[in-house]
């Protein structure tokens, strides 16, 4: 698992054209910190690849891929949200497409805090030339 999560930099050649060149990844926490913000869940979460969640299960000490259930809390819906009797890849996939509900509802408070205080700002400018 940890051999996924680190930097990597190999030399490419376009099909097209022959160029060479070099595509480079910066290298990703292992395992992620159950403390910290989590990462960007991706469609590919149910799969063995550098993008997925590990997390050094807190009972066994051992290293592990998040749960359907946990990244259906990560994300900010209710446990079992997804469990309709799809397969369990379908899960992931569902929370790898969904944005996180709360975030977007506090962006979306900002946006009409900012949008008042604009009004404010631009009904006292017009007021002063009057």
């Amino acid at each position: 698992m940890q051999s996924l999560k680190g930097p990597k930099k190999e030399e490419r050649t376009s099909k097209l054209t022959g160029h060479k060149y070099f595509y480079t990844e910066g290298g990703m926490a292992f395992s992620d910190d159950p403390d910290k913000p989590g990462r960007t869940m991706l469609t590919s979460e149910g799969t063995r690849n550098r993008s997925s969640h590990v997390v050094k299960d807190p009972i066994t000490g051992r290293l592990r891929y998040l749960t359907p259930v946990e990244c259906e809390l990560l994300n900010g819906f209710p446990m079992d949200w997804t469990n309709t009797g799809m397969p369990e890849r379908n899960r992931y996939f569902c929370m790898g497409n969904a944005l996180v509900v709360g975030l977007i509802e506090e962006i979306g408070k900002r946006i009409l805090e900012i949008e008042e205080q604009e009004r404010k700002v631009k009904n006292f400018i017009q007021l002063t030339f009057f």
